[in-house]
Protein backbone atom coordinates (compact mmCIF):
# COMPACT_ATOMS: atom_id res chain seq x y z
CA UNK A 1 0.00 0.00 0.00
CA UNK A 2 1.04 3.72 -0.80
CA UNK A 3 2.17 5.90 1.86
CA UNK A 4 -0.62 7.86 3.57
CA UNK A 5 -0.64 11.91 3.09
CA UNK A 6 -1.81 13.34 6.40
CA UNK A 7 -2.18 16.89 7.99
CA UNK A 8 -1.80 17.72 11.70
CA UNK A 9 -2.96 20.16 13.85
CA UNK A 10 -0.26 20.37 16.52
CA UNK A 11 -0.46 22.05 19.83
CA UNK A 12 2.00 23.83 20.03
CA UNK A 13 3.14 25.96 23.54
CA UNK A 14 7.00 26.71 24.28
CA UNK A 15 6.41 26.76 27.90
CA UNK A 16 3.88 26.83 31.27
CA UNK A 17 3.42 30.80 31.04
CA UNK A 18 3.54 31.21 27.02
CA UNK A 19 0.28 31.27 25.06
CA UNK A 20 -0.27 28.04 22.64
CA UNK A 21 -1.98 27.47 19.25
CA UNK A 22 -2.44 24.77 17.04
CA UNK A 23 -0.06 24.53 13.70
CA UNK A 24 -0.68 22.49 10.71
CA UNK A 25 2.15 20.24 9.41
CA UNK A 26 2.32 17.96 6.57
CA UNK A 27 3.10 14.27 7.30
CA UNK A 28 3.45 11.32 5.07
CA UNK A 29 3.39 7.74 7.05
CA UNK A 30 2.98 4.00 6.35
CA UNK A 31 -0.01 2.13 7.86
CA UNK A 32 2.87 0.13 9.50
CA UNK A 33 4.25 2.91 11.16
CA UNK A 34 2.86 3.61 15.26
CA UNK A 35 1.68 6.87 16.08
CA UNK A 36 4.85 8.07 18.07
CA UNK A 37 7.14 6.78 14.93
CA UNK A 38 5.11 9.02 12.27
CA UNK A 39 5.70 11.88 14.89
CA UNK A 40 9.71 11.38 14.80
CA UNK A 41 9.49 11.22 10.98
CA UNK A 42 7.57 14.84 11.02
CA UNK A 43 10.17 15.77 13.41
CA UNK A 44 13.31 15.11 11.63
CA UNK A 45 11.57 16.76 8.77
CA UNK A 46 11.33 19.84 11.11
CA UNK A 47 14.36 19.59 12.28
CA UNK A 48 16.16 19.20 8.81
CA UNK A 49 14.24 22.76 7.57
CA UNK A 50 15.54 24.47 10.84
CA UNK A 51 12.73 24.31 12.72
CA UNK A 52 11.92 23.45 16.18
CA UNK A 53 10.79 19.58 17.24
CA UNK A 54 7.68 18.89 18.23
CA UNK A 55 7.52 18.44 21.86
CA UNK A 56 6.04 15.07 23.09
CA UNK A 57 6.45 12.47 26.26
CA UNK A 58 7.50 8.97 25.08
CA UNK A 59 9.81 6.43 26.69
CA UNK A 60 9.08 2.42 26.36
CA UNK A 61 6.74 2.65 23.69
CA UNK A 62 5.42 -0.42 24.38
CA UNK A 63 2.27 0.83 26.50
CA UNK A 64 3.12 -0.58 29.85
CA UNK A 65 5.32 2.72 31.13
CA UNK A 66 2.26 5.20 31.25
CA UNK A 67 4.16 8.10 29.53
CA UNK A 68 2.35 8.63 26.41
CA UNK A 69 -0.21 11.11 26.34
CA UNK A 70 -1.95 12.74 23.58
CA UNK A 71 -5.02 13.25 22.55
CA UNK A 72 -5.68 12.58 19.33
CA UNK A 73 -8.98 13.69 17.38
CA UNK A 74 -10.61 15.11 21.01
CA UNK A 75 -9.93 11.43 22.33
CA UNK A 76 -6.97 10.56 25.00
CA UNK A 77 -4.50 8.24 23.37
CA UNK A 78 -6.79 7.95 20.35
CA UNK A 79 -9.64 6.07 18.34
CA UNK A 80 -8.98 2.48 19.34
CA UNK A 81 -10.13 1.47 22.83
CA UNK A 82 -7.49 -0.55 25.37
CA UNK A 83 -4.58 1.00 23.58
CA UNK A 84 -1.95 3.74 24.51
CA UNK A 85 -0.56 6.60 22.02
CA UNK A 86 2.33 4.27 21.08
CA UNK A 87 0.35 0.90 20.62
CA UNK A 88 -1.56 3.39 18.31
CA UNK A 89 -0.74 2.55 14.38
CA UNK A 90 -1.30 4.66 11.27
CA UNK A 91 -3.56 1.88 9.78
CA UNK A 92 -6.37 3.04 12.28
CA UNK A 93 -6.41 6.62 9.93
CA UNK A 94 -6.94 6.93 5.81
CA UNK A 95 -5.13 8.89 3.09
CA UNK A 96 -5.84 12.51 3.31
CA UNK A 97 -7.11 12.73 7.26
CA UNK A 98 -6.60 15.79 9.11
CA UNK A 99 -5.24 15.03 12.57
CA UNK A 100 -5.65 17.09 15.79
CA UNK A 101 -2.92 16.29 18.71
CA UNK A 102 -2.86 18.18 21.85
CA UNK A 103 -2.01 17.41 25.54
CA UNK A 104 -4.00 16.68 28.45
CA UNK A 105 -6.34 19.12 29.49
CA UNK A 106 -6.33 19.84 33.16
CA UNK A 107 -6.09 22.54 35.60
CA UNK A 108 -3.91 19.61 37.68
CA UNK A 109 -1.67 18.85 34.51
CA UNK A 110 -0.55 22.23 33.17
CA UNK A 111 1.42 21.58 29.74
CA UNK A 112 5.15 22.44 30.28
CA UNK A 113 5.93 22.55 26.38
CA UNK A 114 4.03 21.62 23.03
CA UNK A 115 2.23 17.96 24.40
CA UNK A 116 4.27 17.66 27.19
CA UNK A 117 2.20 18.09 30.42
CA UNK A 118 3.40 18.10 34.15
CA UNK A 119 1.74 14.51 35.70
CA UNK A 120 3.92 14.98 38.74
CA UNK A 121 0.43 14.94 41.25
CA UNK A 122 0.10 11.42 40.49
CA UNK A 123 3.41 10.65 42.45
CA UNK A 124 2.75 12.84 45.48
CA UNK A 125 -0.67 11.26 45.54
CA UNK A 126 1.07 7.77 45.81
CA UNK A 127 3.55 9.72 48.59
CA UNK A 128 0.75 9.74 50.21
CA UNK A 129 -0.10 6.49 50.86
CA UNK A 130 -0.12 4.54 47.55
CA UNK A 131 2.32 1.83 49.72
CA UNK A 132 2.80 -0.85 52.18
CA UNK A 133 4.85 -0.70 55.82
CA UNK A 134 6.49 -3.84 55.48
CA UNK A 135 9.79 -5.05 57.42
CA UNK A 136 12.67 -5.43 54.58
CA UNK A 137 14.67 -8.80 54.47
CA UNK A 138 14.31 -12.25 52.36
CA UNK A 139 10.82 -12.25 50.59
CA UNK A 140 8.50 -14.66 51.86
CA UNK A 141 6.98 -17.69 50.39
CA UNK A 142 4.51 -17.27 47.77
CA UNK A 143 2.34 -19.66 49.46
CA UNK A 144 2.70 -18.51 52.85
CA UNK A 145 -0.33 -16.24 52.44
CA UNK A 146 -3.43 -17.78 51.25
CA UNK A 147 -5.39 -15.34 48.89
CA UNK A 148 -8.56 -16.01 47.39
CA UNK A 149 -8.48 -16.25 43.74
CA UNK A 150 -11.21 -13.17 43.29
CA UNK A 151 -9.42 -10.88 45.24
CA UNK A 152 -6.13 -12.03 43.76
CA UNK A 153 -7.32 -11.22 39.84
CA UNK A 154 -9.34 -7.69 41.18
CA UNK A 155 -6.28 -6.45 42.64
CA UNK A 156 -4.46 -7.89 39.70
CA UNK A 157 -6.76 -5.80 37.34
CA UNK A 158 -6.43 -2.42 39.20
CA UNK A 159 -2.62 -2.73 39.48
CA UNK A 160 -2.46 -2.59 35.41
CA UNK A 161 -3.02 0.93 35.94
CA UNK A 162 0.12 2.82 34.20
CA UNK A 163 -0.66 6.42 35.64
CA UNK A 164 -0.60 7.93 32.05
CA UNK A 165 -3.77 10.25 32.76
CA UNK A 166 -5.78 9.48 30.02
CA UNK A 167 -8.76 8.91 32.95
CA UNK A 168 -7.86 12.61 33.68
CA UNK A 169 -8.37 13.77 30.49
CA UNK A 170 -11.36 11.94 29.01
CA UNK A 171 -13.22 13.36 32.13
CA UNK A 172 -15.39 16.21 31.93
CA UNK A 173 -14.74 17.50 35.80
CA UNK A 174 -10.69 16.48 35.05
CA UNK A 175 -11.08 14.05 37.89
CA UNK A 176 -8.66 11.54 38.90
CA UNK A 177 -10.50 9.21 40.63
CA UNK A 178 -9.78 6.08 38.61
CA UNK A 179 -6.72 6.49 38.91
CA UNK A 180 -6.43 6.86 42.62
CA UNK A 181 -9.28 4.42 43.53
CA UNK A 182 -6.80 1.68 41.07
CA UNK A 183 -3.82 2.70 43.52
CA UNK A 184 -6.22 1.90 46.78
CA UNK A 185 -7.92 -0.98 45.23
CA UNK A 186 -5.15 -3.30 43.96
CA UNK A 187 -3.95 -2.76 48.29
CA UNK A 188 -7.17 -3.00 49.81
CA UNK A 189 -8.31 -6.22 48.55
CA UNK A 190 -5.07 -8.00 49.97
CA UNK A 191 -3.87 -9.12 53.10
CA UNK A 192 -0.66 -6.71 52.91
CA UNK A 193 -3.09 -3.19 52.58
CA UNK A 194 -5.54 -4.20 55.39
CA UNK A 195 -3.26 -2.82 58.49
CA UNK A 196 -3.38 0.78 56.52
CA UNK A 197 -6.48 0.16 54.34
CA UNK A 198 -8.34 3.35 55.53
CA UNK A 199 -5.46 5.64 56.62
CA UNK A 200 -4.19 4.78 52.96
CA UNK A 201 -7.51 6.27 51.75
CA UNK A 202 -8.10 9.10 53.09
CA UNK A 203 -4.57 10.14 52.39
CA UNK A 204 -4.34 9.10 49.18
CA UNK A 205 -8.12 10.83 48.12
CA UNK A 206 -7.02 13.94 50.36
CA UNK A 207 -3.85 14.49 48.38
CA UNK A 208 -5.83 13.91 44.97
CA UNK A 209 -7.94 16.88 45.98
CA UNK A 210 -5.04 19.20 47.05
CA UNK A 211 -3.92 18.60 44.08
CA UNK A 212 -6.72 20.53 42.55
CA UNK A 213 -8.27 17.25 40.31
CA UNK A 214 -12.09 17.72 39.77
CA UNK A 215 -14.61 15.46 41.86
CA UNK A 216 -16.25 12.29 40.64
CA UNK A 217 -19.77 12.67 38.86
CA UNK A 218 -20.18 9.29 36.86
CA UNK A 219 -19.63 9.99 33.83
CA UNK A 220 -17.60 6.82 32.74
CA UNK A 221 -15.35 8.56 30.34
CA UNK A 222 -12.49 7.45 32.73
CA UNK A 223 -13.01 3.79 32.03
CA UNK A 224 -13.77 4.32 28.37
CA UNK A 225 -10.64 6.39 27.65
CA UNK A 226 -8.21 4.32 29.93
CA UNK A 227 -6.03 1.90 27.93
CA UNK A 228 -5.96 -0.84 30.34
CA UNK A 229 -9.38 -0.85 31.28
CA UNK A 230 -9.65 -0.51 34.42
CA UNK A 231 -12.96 -0.63 36.00
CA UNK A 232 -15.03 2.57 37.95
CA UNK A 233 -16.15 -0.66 40.22
CA UNK A 234 -12.92 0.22 42.06
CA UNK A 235 -14.20 3.96 42.34
CA UNK A 236 -16.92 2.42 44.03
CA UNK A 237 -14.73 0.74 46.34
CA UNK A 238 -12.45 3.73 47.38
CA UNK A 239 -16.08 5.26 48.53
CA UNK A 240 -17.14 2.86 50.56
CA UNK A 241 -13.47 2.64 52.19
CA UNK A 242 -13.60 6.21 52.34
CA UNK A 243 -16.70 6.62 54.17
CA UNK A 244 -15.72 3.62 56.21
CA UNK A 245 -12.49 5.41 57.50
CA UNK A 246 -14.25 8.68 58.05
CA UNK A 247 -16.62 7.25 60.09
CA UNK A 248 -13.90 5.62 62.38
CA UNK A 249 -12.28 9.00 62.80
CA UNK A 250 -15.30 10.55 64.02
CA UNK A 251 -15.74 7.61 66.42
CA UNK A 252 -12.52 7.14 67.86
CA UNK A 253 -11.38 10.87 67.68
CA UNK A 254 -7.94 9.37 65.75
CA UNK A 255 -6.56 8.74 62.33
CA UNK A 256 -8.23 5.68 60.87
CA UNK A 257 -6.00 3.02 60.50
CA UNK A 258 -6.45 -0.76 60.38
CA UNK A 259 -9.31 -3.20 59.50
CA UNK A 260 -13.29 -2.50 60.44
Amino acid sequence: MSDMKLTLKVWRQAGPEAAGEFKSYPATASEHMSFLEMLDVVNEDLQAHGEEPIAFDHDCREGICGSCSLVINGSPHGPKRGVTTCQLHMRSFKDGDEISIEPWRAKAFPVLRDLVVDRSPFDRIIQAGGFVSVPTGAPPDGNAIPIPKEASDRAMDAAACIGCGACVAACPNASAMLFTSAKVAHLSLLPQGQPERYRRVLAMVNAMDEEGFGGCTNFGECQAACPKEISIENIALLNRDYLRGTLRERVAGTPASGVM
